[in-house]
């Protein structure tokens, strides 16, 4: 058996076990992934028998992660030849690969789970519920319907606007998402238009006041809707306009509120570079943060030490440093449920292997979570 990282000209060696794992992706896809997204991620793989048996492929992010832009990596194609199944090899490429990336001072990486339960035991933990919803045959929104507003196609060159519209009307509603660029919507126009799709724009006297992805491989799927609330009825009417049933319901996956009829558990992280991911919290100028606790990890032993978390009157950034006096314990996937907001403290420290002092409790309790995720990349 041999573990190894794909030179770059190697990559396109996976695809044939792409297709005979992934049986769901269409030709249409895998041409766009391997021209686009596997031009410059990184790909590791298990050789055994003259052949890749099972492979993990590493998507590159930047992330905007409270105040600082920061690396990650999105995990996808995780894949193992069937008959070589249970042999061990998707936590040996797991552990390759949490090593690279804590090389590379990652804070957390993340991924969509064909289950729950096969990431738990690495100490993945959800940190993302999307908002689903639908739109019905039947729907109707009683909304001013004022401006000039026009639907069109997105096109390449207009991603600049595209990006400037998310960062100027929507990016202050998350702590973490991925950085919305040009290159970034270039690369959701041709993820869509490989899905039978495409991106759609709505715009009132040349600017843009919305924008919404779409798929039609099963169905007419709707994609991050996102506009302004005046322009609601108009991606109403954008949407209708695309279904080949009318009579039938409309997905739509970040659902804004009218539509919305639930949230999904949706992407699970891993904590990667434990002292990146605590230097990116911050807390009220107001009060000021002093403690320590000890964090287990068993995957990542640098992890593995006792952290203490300062700040200083009249500031926000907190200062993160080893010590040895310790006031508490977490393994590294309660501290990832904390830390994200999943799950409070008072839960927390029923958990096996956490220890808190009631002092360590109240010091926590004034650095402010992220919880605000928006994270919804599917590649």
């Amino acid at each position: 058996m041999i573990l190894r990282r794909l030179e770059q000209t190697e990559h396109g060696k996976t695809r044939k076990l792409w297709e005979e794992v992934f049986t769901e992706d269409t030709r249409e896809f895998l041409d766009y992934y391997y021209f686009v997204k596997a031009r410059d991620n990184h790909i590791f793989v298990i050789e055994e028998d003259d052949g890749i048996r099972a492979m993990l492929q590493l998507n590159p992010y930047e992330l905007h992660m409270g105040k600082r832009t920061v690396p990650s990596y999105y995990i996808i194609a995780v894949a193992t030849q069937r008959p070589y199944r249970g042999r061990g090899y998707m936590g040996a490429l797991l552990r390759e690969c949490m090593q690279e990336m804590y090389g590379k001072k990652v804070p957390f990486t993340f991924l969509m789970p064909a289950a729950e339960a096969i990431y738990t035991p690495y100490d993945f933990r959800f940190v993302y519920s999307q908002a689903q919803g639908e739109m019905k045959p039947d729907s109707g929104l009683q909304i001013c319907q004022t401006g000039e507003a026009e639907v069109s196609e997105a096109l390449l060159w207009e991603a600049e606007q595209m990006a400037d519209f998310f960062n100027r009307n929507f990016a202050g509603e998350w702590q973490i998402y991925a950085e919305r660029s040009s290159e970034y919507y270039r690369t959701m126009i041709l993820e869509q238009q490989s899905e039978r799709g495409g991106v759609r724009l709505i715009k009132d006297k040349g600017n843009i006041t919305g924008m919404f992805a779409y798929a039609g491989e099963d169905g007419l799927e709707i994609r991050e809707p996102l506009y302004l609330p005046a322009y609601e009825w108009k991606f109403a009417e954008a949407v209708r306009e695309l279904q080949g049933d009318p009579g039938r319901p409309v997905k739509i996956y970040a659902s804004p509120a009218a539509f919305c009829t639930g949230f999904r558990p949706l992407i699970m992280a891993r904590i990667i570079c434990l002292s990146e991911f605590l230097a990116g919290f911050t807390s009220s100028p107001d009060q000021t943060v002093d403690c320590s606790f000890a964090v287990i990890d068993p995957l990542i032993k640098k992890n593995s030490r006792v952290w203490k978390l300062q700040s200083s009157p009249g500031e926000e950034e907190i200062h993160v440093s080893e010590t040895e006096d310790s006031e508490g314990v977490f393994p590294v996937a309660e501290l990832t449920e904390y830390l994200f907001g999943r799950t409070p403290l008072e839960e927390i420290k029923k958990r096996p292997g956490v220890i808190l002092t009631e002092r360590l409790e109240r010091e926590l309790e004034k650095i402010t979570k992220f919880d605000r995720v928006f994270l919804n990349e599917v590649v």
